[in-house]
């Protein structure tokens, strides 16, 4: 028999100020950048003409910023995996660096604050995400805000349940 596992979801209780989690990698293909402009209709010449692109600042086509931030979205979302309800704001944001085709970028993300909510049921949670490349180097990097559900919010356990402390 093979073993199950499955990803614990954490709640707000679980977080303590200033943990930090590391997300998986992705390789950025033009591919992306391609389905990103369809989708968005964001077809600037920076990001899908080769030929426009050799006399630019960057010699190459670049990634949308906001796919950039699409992709701290999508590979923040299980590192760490919480009982998210909302998405609340984007505090402050910023493009320090151009993702080229072949990047492979991955979220480093951080607790900076919990501010409980509704006696214990809920926490606004605010976040530092960088997305890094494949050098280490930031090439976005900001502050989110959350709201995240605690145990509080649980139903109690039916009689007779046990629980994991039992």
């Amino acid at each position: 028999m093979v073993a199950r596992h499955s990803v614990a979801t954490l709640f707000f209780d679980d977080l303590t100020l200033g943990d930090e989690w590391e997300s998986p990698a992705r390789t950025v293909t033009e591919s992306d950048v391609v389905a990103f402009a369809g989708l968005s209709g964001d077809y600037n010449p920076i990001h899908v003409d080769h030929e426009s692109c050799k006399e630019g600042a960057f010699g190459h086509p670049i990634a949308h910023g906001l796919l950039g931030l699409a992709f701290v979205s999508g590979l923040g979302s299980a590192s760490p995996r919480v009982d998210t309800m909302a998405f609340l704001a984007i505090l402050e944001w910023e493009f320090v660096r151009p993702i080229a085709f072949g990047d492979t970028v991955h979220v480093l993300s951080r607790v900076e604050s919990i501010e409980p909510r509704s006696r214990g049921r809920r926490a606004e949670v605010i976040w530092h995400r960088a997305l890094l490349n494949q050098r280490g180097e930031v090439v976005q990097q900001g502050r989110t805000r959350t709201l995240v559900r605690g145990r509080a919010a649980l139903p109690p356990p039916a009689a007779g349940d046990r629980t994991p402390e039992s």
